[in-house]
């Protein structure tokens, strides 16, 4: 017997915010993700009766979802980035993973496990063709089996288990290594986190030099071209101090520190939103930086506009 409509609201509901980082994960945008889970809502509630009942709505709803993701993709005929850059890329508030309900079938731990959410592993799975990186979702983050993962993406079990296994060599290619599993900030990426908000509010150079690997990465969808290399951001730096006055705030994004800065440029009265930069950390400092623009800031809880406390 299907379900009645304020029990199926509900049930959508529940799994609304999972969905979501199911459909990020897949196409690798926050914003695409919120379209792609609001098709895939209607679709479902168009679809309800269809719905045979019972304790398959989970799965129900993540076949439309994923259904939904590949249809958005065949449609935009998106390429995998031939230069490993994903210009379509955007942060993950951390705020919105903790959103994430644990249930019966699924603990919240291992929707929103750092080592399958992190910037990173975001980027790396947008190179992979669609269905290879639906496998790999269904299987290697939401650990379905090979029968059903099969039955959700109407393939065979060994055409689903070969896509697993390109999809994981990919991976184990292209994605640094990971010491440990865990969700909470270490010590030494909080320090870093600090270190890079008092160095790009001082526009000290060489103090945030020292906190940087001399190989360091930067990049900043949806521009093309990456800053490889701890000189390369010298005059990142320079411009920076040239455009005004700076103030950072600390949060996360992808189970990572992030920045959130915001510029008061001269002759402005306040600090308006700039820029998100979110930190990867590696043996010897910071290993990567990527920046994203201010659209997101809603989404991560944080104004347009900051006071400036430092005066008042």
């Amino acid at each position: 017997m299907s379900l009645d409509e304020t029990t199926f609201n509900h049930a959508l509901e529940d799994h609304r915010r999972e969905l979501h980082v199911h459909c990020y994960r897949m196409l690798g945008s926050f914003d695409e993700a919120e379209d792609a889970l609001q098709d895939a809502l209607e679709r479902a509630w168009k679809a309800r009766e269809s719905f045979a009942g019972g304790d398959g709505l989970r799965a129900w709803l993540y076949k439309i979802a994923t259904n939904v993701c590949l249809d958005g993709l065949r449609a935009k005929k998106r390429r995998p980035p031939s230069e490993g850059e994903v210009p379509w890329l955007q942060p993950y508030p951390d705020r919105l993973l903790d959103e994430v309900a644990p249930s019966d079938e699924q603990p919240d731990a291992v929707i929103v496990a750092r080592e399958t959410i992190e910037l990173t592993y975001i980027a790396v799975i947008q190179l992979l063709p669609a269905r290879q990186r639906a496998v790999l979702v269904l299987r290697d983050v939401l650990e379905w089996s090979a029968i059903d993962t099969a039955e959700m993406l109407d393939l065979s079990v060994a055409s689903a288990n070969s896509a697993l296994q390109r999809a994981r060599a990919t991976l184990k290619e292209r994605l640094p290594a990971h010491d440990v599993e865990r969700d909470a900030l270490t010590e030494d990426e909080q320090r870093l986190l600090q270190g890079f908000i008092a160095t790009h509010e001082s526009g000290d150079w060489s103090a945030a030099a020292e906190l940087m690997r001399e190989d360091i990465r930067v990049s900043m969808p949806p521009n093309p071209g990456v800053y490889e290399g701890r000189e390369t951001l010298r005059p990142l730096i320079a411009r920076a101090i040239e455009m005004g006055e700076w103030r950072l705030v600390p949060t996360r994004a992808n189970r990572l520190p992030c920045a959130a800065s915001y510029l008061r440029r001269p002759g402005d009265t306040v600090f308006r939103a700039f820029k998100l930069d979110v930190i990867r950390a590696g043996e010897g400092g910071i290993a990567e930086i990527t920046t994203f623009g201010s659209s997101l800031f809603p989404a991560f809880g944080l104004p347009d506009e900051l006071a400036d406390v430092r005066q008042s």
